[in-house]
Protein backbone atom coordinates (compact mmCIF):
# COMPACT_ATOMS: atom_id res chain seq x y z
CA UNK A 1 0.00 0.00 0.00
CA UNK A 2 2.86 2.35 0.84
CA UNK A 3 4.52 1.66 -2.51
CA UNK A 4 1.29 2.45 -4.37
CA UNK A 5 0.92 5.71 -2.48
CA UNK A 6 4.45 6.78 -3.41
CA UNK A 7 3.81 6.06 -7.11
CA UNK A 8 0.59 8.08 -6.97
CA UNK A 9 2.40 10.99 -5.25
CA UNK A 10 5.12 10.88 -7.93
CA UNK A 11 2.47 10.94 -10.68
CA UNK A 12 0.77 13.95 -9.08
CA UNK A 13 4.13 15.74 -8.70
CA UNK A 14 5.01 14.95 -12.33
CA UNK A 15 1.63 16.23 -13.53
CA UNK A 16 2.08 19.43 -11.53
CA UNK A 17 5.56 19.91 -13.02
CA UNK A 18 4.16 19.45 -16.55
CA UNK A 19 1.36 21.92 -15.81
CA UNK A 20 3.99 24.42 -14.66
CA UNK A 21 5.83 24.06 -17.97
CA UNK A 22 2.58 24.41 -19.93
CA UNK A 23 1.72 27.62 -18.06
CA UNK A 24 5.09 29.22 -18.81
CA UNK A 25 5.41 31.78 -21.57
CA UNK A 26 7.43 30.33 -24.46
CA UNK A 27 8.82 31.81 -27.67
CA UNK A 28 7.09 31.00 -30.96
CA UNK A 29 7.60 32.16 -34.54
CA UNK A 30 4.75 33.39 -36.69
CA UNK A 31 4.85 33.68 -40.46
CA UNK A 32 3.81 37.12 -41.66
CA UNK A 33 2.57 38.53 -44.91
CA UNK A 34 5.31 39.95 -47.09
CA UNK A 35 6.78 43.15 -45.59
CA UNK A 36 4.37 43.08 -42.59
CA UNK A 37 6.91 42.03 -39.93
CA UNK A 38 7.13 45.45 -38.21
CA UNK A 39 3.36 45.93 -38.27
CA UNK A 40 2.80 42.49 -36.72
CA UNK A 41 5.40 43.11 -33.98
CA UNK A 42 3.85 46.49 -33.16
CA UNK A 43 0.31 45.09 -33.05
CA UNK A 44 1.34 42.18 -30.83
CA UNK A 45 2.99 44.62 -28.39
CA UNK A 46 -0.20 46.74 -28.42
CA UNK A 47 -2.12 43.60 -27.42
CA UNK A 48 0.26 43.02 -24.50
CA UNK A 49 2.08 40.12 -26.18
CA UNK A 50 5.87 40.31 -25.99
CA UNK A 51 7.37 40.27 -29.47
CA UNK A 52 10.87 40.23 -30.91
CA UNK A 53 11.72 41.34 -34.42
CA UNK A 54 15.46 41.19 -35.08
CA UNK A 55 16.39 43.92 -37.56
CA UNK A 56 19.58 44.81 -39.40
CA UNK A 57 20.56 48.10 -40.97
CA UNK A 58 21.38 47.88 -44.66
CA UNK A 59 22.45 50.59 -47.07
CA UNK A 60 20.28 50.94 -50.17
CA UNK A 61 21.67 52.76 -53.19
CA UNK A 62 19.34 54.58 -55.54
CA UNK A 63 20.39 56.63 -58.55
CA UNK A 64 19.96 59.89 -56.63
CA UNK A 65 20.76 58.92 -53.01
CA UNK A 66 21.94 56.37 -50.47
CA UNK A 67 19.82 55.52 -47.47
CA UNK A 68 20.20 53.31 -44.41
CA UNK A 69 17.13 51.11 -43.96
CA UNK A 70 16.21 48.77 -41.11
CA UNK A 71 15.12 45.40 -42.46
CA UNK A 72 14.04 42.23 -40.68
CA UNK A 73 16.89 39.77 -40.21
CA UNK A 74 14.53 36.88 -40.97
CA UNK A 75 12.10 38.24 -43.54
CA UNK A 76 8.59 36.88 -43.22
CA UNK A 77 8.88 36.00 -39.51
CA UNK A 78 8.19 37.66 -36.16
CA UNK A 79 8.84 36.04 -32.79
CA UNK A 80 6.46 36.26 -29.85
CA UNK A 81 6.42 35.05 -26.27
CA UNK A 82 3.15 33.70 -24.93
CA UNK A 83 1.49 31.01 -22.89
CA UNK A 84 0.21 28.58 -25.49
CA UNK A 85 -3.56 28.35 -25.14
CA UNK A 86 -6.33 28.24 -27.71
CA UNK A 87 -7.48 31.76 -26.75
CA UNK A 88 -3.97 33.19 -27.16
CA UNK A 89 -3.47 31.36 -30.46
CA UNK A 90 -6.70 32.80 -31.84
CA UNK A 91 -5.76 36.29 -30.61
CA UNK A 92 -2.41 36.06 -32.41
CA UNK A 93 -3.90 34.57 -35.59
CA UNK A 94 -6.43 37.43 -35.75
CA UNK A 95 -3.61 39.97 -35.75
CA UNK A 96 -3.42 41.79 -39.07
CA UNK A 97 -0.54 40.46 -41.18
CA UNK A 98 -0.13 37.13 -39.35
CA UNK A 99 -0.33 34.15 -41.71
CA UNK A 100 0.12 31.42 -39.10
CA UNK A 101 2.34 29.80 -36.51
CA UNK A 102 5.50 28.02 -37.63
CA UNK A 103 5.11 24.35 -36.81
CA UNK A 104 3.39 21.14 -37.68
CA UNK A 105 -0.03 21.93 -39.17
CA UNK A 106 0.29 25.51 -37.90
CA UNK A 107 0.20 24.45 -34.25
CA UNK A 108 3.35 26.32 -33.28
CA UNK A 109 6.59 24.78 -32.06
CA UNK A 110 8.16 26.38 -28.97
CA UNK A 111 11.58 27.90 -29.59
CA UNK A 112 14.08 27.39 -26.75
CA UNK A 113 14.72 30.64 -24.86
CA UNK A 114 18.48 30.34 -25.35
CA UNK A 115 18.12 30.47 -29.16
CA UNK A 116 16.26 33.80 -29.01
CA UNK A 117 18.72 35.10 -26.38
CA UNK A 118 21.64 34.07 -28.62
CA UNK A 119 20.22 36.11 -31.52
CA UNK A 120 19.65 39.11 -29.23
CA UNK A 121 23.18 38.84 -27.81
CA UNK A 122 24.76 38.63 -31.27
CA UNK A 123 22.81 41.63 -32.58
CA UNK A 124 23.58 43.71 -29.47
CA UNK A 125 27.30 42.83 -29.66
CA UNK A 126 27.74 44.70 -32.96
CA UNK A 127 30.15 41.95 -34.06
CA UNK A 128 30.31 41.13 -37.76
CA UNK A 129 28.35 38.05 -38.76
CA UNK A 130 27.12 36.40 -41.92
CA UNK A 131 23.77 34.82 -42.57
CA UNK A 132 24.00 31.17 -43.54
CA UNK A 133 21.47 28.76 -44.93
CA UNK A 134 20.26 26.19 -42.42
CA UNK A 135 21.94 22.96 -43.48
CA UNK A 136 20.94 19.53 -42.24
CA UNK A 137 23.24 16.57 -41.83
CA UNK A 138 22.41 14.28 -44.74
CA UNK A 139 21.55 17.18 -47.05
CA UNK A 140 23.08 17.49 -50.53
CA UNK A 141 25.45 20.49 -50.59
CA UNK A 142 27.94 22.24 -52.91
CA UNK A 143 31.24 23.86 -51.86
CA UNK A 144 31.60 27.52 -52.86
CA UNK A 145 35.14 28.80 -53.35
CA UNK A 146 38.56 27.43 -52.56
CA UNK A 147 40.22 24.28 -53.87
CA UNK A 148 36.94 22.33 -53.63
CA UNK A 149 34.82 24.90 -55.50
CA UNK A 150 31.79 23.31 -57.16
CA UNK A 151 32.22 19.92 -55.48
CA UNK A 152 28.90 18.36 -54.48
CA UNK A 153 28.14 15.69 -51.95
CA UNK A 154 26.24 14.79 -48.80
CA UNK A 155 26.94 16.74 -45.60
CA UNK A 156 27.86 14.47 -42.68
CA UNK A 157 29.16 15.00 -39.15
CA UNK A 158 31.67 12.79 -37.41
CA UNK A 159 33.11 13.69 -34.01
CA UNK A 160 31.75 17.21 -34.43
CA UNK A 161 33.51 17.83 -37.77
CA UNK A 162 31.50 18.66 -40.86
CA UNK A 163 32.53 16.58 -43.83
CA UNK A 164 31.41 16.09 -47.39
CA UNK A 165 30.85 12.60 -48.75
CA UNK A 166 31.48 12.29 -52.49
CA UNK A 167 30.05 9.16 -54.05
CA UNK A 168 30.70 7.33 -57.29
CA UNK A 169 27.30 5.67 -57.42
CA UNK A 170 27.80 3.08 -60.21
CA UNK A 171 30.66 1.43 -58.31
CA UNK A 172 29.14 2.16 -54.88
CA UNK A 173 32.25 3.79 -53.44
CA UNK A 174 32.56 7.03 -51.47
CA UNK A 175 35.23 9.45 -50.32
CA UNK A 176 34.93 11.80 -47.36
CA UNK A 177 36.61 15.22 -47.15
CA UNK A 178 36.53 17.63 -44.21
CA UNK A 179 34.80 20.91 -45.17
CA UNK A 180 35.19 22.89 -41.94
CA UNK A 181 36.14 26.42 -42.97
CA UNK A 182 34.66 26.08 -46.46
CA UNK A 183 31.53 27.88 -47.53
CA UNK A 184 28.86 25.33 -48.44
CA UNK A 185 25.38 25.88 -49.82
CA UNK A 186 22.36 23.64 -50.16
CA UNK A 187 21.82 22.13 -53.60
CA UNK A 188 18.25 22.48 -54.78
CA UNK A 189 16.62 19.27 -55.90
CA UNK A 190 15.72 19.29 -59.56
Amino acid sequence: MNGGTRVMEADIAGTAACAGVLNQARWYAVRTRSRHEKLVARQLENQGIESFLPVVTKVHNWSDRRKQVEEPLFSGYTFLRMIHSSDERVRVLRTQGVVGFVGVQGSGIPIPDHQIEDVKTLLNSKMAYQERPFLHIGQRVRVRGGALDGMEGILVAENGDRSLVISVEPIQRSLCVRVAGYDVEAVSRS
